[in-house]
């Protein structure tokens, strides 16, 4: 294969992977308040949540095309315990209330960082109605 071959295959590559793994709309599916404050634990959950959580539930869990808004009566806590959250991190969960797809498990993110993210979502979820 001469260089100017290579170069344009190179380059077919480099788009085709850049098309198939290009972010969807990341546009919020619903909108919320914020709370005037967070306590310490949900700054915590905030930033573990911003790392490894946004990218599929929003900003602020406010979904996406990725992923459900975790701002939302369906995961209010008499529906979605906090138990609930800890095993779909672990184990990850089949789709059931939405068409996103499965959620994989996340094994890097630590019981102790999903009790912040919680923490983060219930403060956020409280200060929209959502007990």
């Amino acid at each position: 294969m001469d260089r100017s071959t290579l170069i344009i295959f190179a380059a077919a590559v480099a788009i085709g992977l850049a098309i198939a793994y290009w972010p969807r709309s990341t546009g919020s599916v619903v909108e919320i308040t914020l709370p005037a404050s967070f306590t310490p634990q949900a700054e915590a959950g905030r930033a573990a949540f911003e790392k490894n959580c946004q990218t599929c539930h929003g900003v602020n869990g406010t979904g996406t095309a990725n992923g459900p808004p975790l701002v939302h009566k369906i995961y209010e806590p008499s529906h979605h315990s906090d138990q609930s959250f800890h095993r779909a991190v672990r184990d990850g969960v089949p789709a059931h209330h939405w068409q996103f797809g499965d959620m994989p498990a996340i094994e890097h993110v630590e019981p102790k960082q999903v009790d912040s993210i919680i923490v983060y979502v219930r403060e956020m979820q409280r200060a929209n109605g959502i007990n």
